[in-house]
Formats: structure tokens, C-alpha cells, sequence
């Protein structure tokens, strides 16, 4: 009765749109910024930072975290708890792209899995690759020694 899609900006949006078409019941959304990688990094800081929070309250709500990759499971962990701490009437967790188990350093219950992959740096279909090519209809593989800029 009242689920709430948490969008995980800024990559999950083309995600989200995609999985609304396919939810049958009805369902809120709001959206979520949280960053623990810097402008052209390809490896994550570990330092989580909220860059935008929700717009309402999630106490007695269904929550669907909606997030493009889970990869150390650091910035997952962190909004993880952060939520829990919020009350919700239950928590999940929907990734498009679940990075190598043997790459995570943080356990997460992850609910939903789109598709599970290796360790390389991804972008396409929402993910970027120095904020370019979230556009692209599908999900490539970047070399590592590629640069857009």
C-alpha cells in the first residue's frame, strides 16, 4: 500500500524509469545523491557523502533502494544504515549491476540483482564515465587507459 521507489542518483535513473514500467503496484518515488567517488575517479574514495536527501519521511514505508552497481559495498552500507535508522516498514535493496563478490568489502543484503559482473569500470544505461555517456543504451566496458576528456 504504500511502497516508495528510492532512486539512487545519479545513475540509477534510467534504471528506475525502466523497472516503474514493469511494477504493477502502485508506488512512490524519490531520489537520494550519494557519492563516494570524486569528480574522474574510477576507484571510490571510501569517504560516503549525501549530496541530496529525501524529500519526505520513509517511518512505516516500504522501501525499494534502487541503485545502478553495488561494487565495495561501502556507500551501499552506508545508506543502508542510514535508512534502518529511519524506521521504514522494510528495506530492499534492487541493483541493476552486482560487482564480483571476491570485490566486496562490506557485506550487503542485496534483494534483487540484475545481472552480476566482473570487476571492470562499466557506464552506459545511467552509469557514467566522467559524467559522460549515461546516454548510451547499453552498458560497455571501459579500458583502462581511456580518457573521454
Amino acid at each position: 500500500d504504500n511502497l516508495l521507489c528510492l532512486c539512487v542518483l545519479k545513475g540509477g535513473t534510467v534504471f528506475l524509469v525502466d523497472l516503474m514500467r514493469h511494477l504493477t503496484v502502485p508506488h512512490e518515488i524519490d531520489f537520494m545523491a550519494i557519492s563516494s567517488y570524486g569528480t574522474g575517479v574510477r576507484e571510490s574514495t571510501g569517504e560516503v557523502r549525501i549530496l541530496m536527501d529525501l524529500g519526505r519521511s520513509i517511518h512505516d514505508t516500504h522501501v525499494l533502494v534502487v541503485e545502478d552497481i553495488i561494487d565495495s559495498g561501502r556507500t551501499m552500507d552506508y545508506l543502508w544504515r542510514l535508512l534502518q535508522e529511519r524506521r521504514p516498514a522494510s528495506l530492499r535493496i534492487c541493483v541493476l549491476l552486482n560487482k564480483s563478490a571476491a570485490r566486496r568489502q562490506i557485506p550487503i543484503p542485496v534483494d534483487y540483482v540484475g545481472f552480476e559482473i566482473a570487476n571492470k569500470f562499466v557506464f552506459g544505461y545511467g552509469l557514467d564515465l566522467d559524467e559522460k555517456f549515461r546516454n548510451l543504451p547499453f552498458i560497455g566496458v571501459a579500458k583502462p587507459e581511456f580518457s573521454p576528456t
